[in-house]
């Protein structure tokens, strides 16, 4: 069996699987919402709560690791591990603990992401862009097939941006839509740095994966705003909505559960932002990123197949120990 444990900058993910007959089957799956990289962009520093919350996420995991026979596993840092000045420390910390962290670059991100979606696509050979909005960084890529011709790491994620621009709520609704505008409009600004070398790709559709495309996806759904996609149209209509869940503690939108919604306003922000900056109108929600790529990675090593594109330059994996 395989574990495979993605460390991110909002939730931290284990993926258990086994490897029989040449195909990957999923045993179990774990997640918790320990937003690793509150704070950091403004302290440079993994603050206390979130170290502690980090390590007791690490050690459930290495329980649960503990119930199966796992041959390899393999556990990436991202951008909150990238950029913290404790990264270190904490590292040592989980190596205390039996678990042998990675922290891997935005464009290593951004080919494990691009990788993860391919293995869950019936059609893997039509031109795509990819985006990924984490916790501290997006990640965009645009490929055909197992090519890529454009990846990018940049540093806009939904929990950045919240600690960012959404600290402090208004009590009037004017004044939270004037926050999204600024949000939106800083979000649009990043990305479009990269606008030119994105316009000069091809791609037939855009698919988004992990959390906050997850969030809109189904809270567009469920408001009739859009079918199983996410609209620019939707996003728009969807905007007063956004407003009114602030306004309201209580308030939660149709789709939008109760830990998310610290992360509506930063994640509309910024999906919006994306999509004005590289005129996209349709984006596909794909259930597979990260973790998945991590997993295909182990099993292509496994079948001793020739490595893809650029996937021999990931860190290696641990292998015959486990915590």
């Amino acid at each position: 069996m395989y574990a495979c444990i993605d460390l991110g900058s909002n939730s931290f993910h284990l993926l258990i699987a086994k490897w029989e007959n040449g195909q990957s089957q999923i045993v179990e799956r774990f997640s918790h919402t320990v937003q690793l990289g509150e704070g950091v962009t403004q302290t440079g520093l993994i603050s206390a709560a979130a170290f502690e919350r980090g390590l007791e996420s690490l050690s459930q995991f290495a329980e649960v690791m503990k119930r199966y026979p796992i041959k390899r596993y393999w556990a990436l840092g991202t951008n909150a591990l990238r950029c913290a000045k404790n990264a270190d420390r904490f590292l040592s910390k989980a190596k205390l603990m039996g678990i042998d962290i990675s922290v891997i670059s935005g464009e290593q991100e951004a080919i494990l992401i691009y990788a993860g979606v391919l293995s869950g696509l019936a059609d893997r050979s039509l031109s795509r862009m990819v985006i990924d909005i984490g916790g501290g960084s997006t990640e965009i890529i645009i490929g055909q097939g197992a090519q890529r011709h454009l990846t990018h790491s940049l540093g806009v994620g939904c929990v950045s941006w919240r600690d960012k621009y959404f600290t402090d709520i208004p009590l009037e609704a004017d004044a939270i839509d004037q926050q999204l505008t600024i949000a939106a409009s800083a979000a649009e600004d990043v990305f479009s740095e990269i606008q030119q070398a994105v316009s000069l790709c091809h791609w037939g559709e855009v698919i988004a994966s992990s959390g906050t495309a997850k969030m809109l996806t189904a809270v567009c759904q469920q408001s009739a705003y859009s079918d199983d996609v996410i609209t620019l149209e939707a996003m728009e209509l969807l905007r007063p909505d956004v407003v009114s869940c602030a306004l309201g503690a209580d308030t939660l939108l149709p789709g939008l559960k109760d830990k998310r919604k610290q992360l509506l306003m930063p994640g509309w922000s910024v999906l919006y932002g994306l999509m004005r900056a590289f005129d996209v109108n349709r984006i596909k929600f794909s259930p597979t990123a990260l973790r998945e790529g991590m997993l295909d990675h182990m099993m292509h090593e496994e079948s001793d197949a020739e490595t893809p594109q650029d996937l021999d330059l990931l860190p290696e994996f641990s292998q015959t120990k486990k915590p």
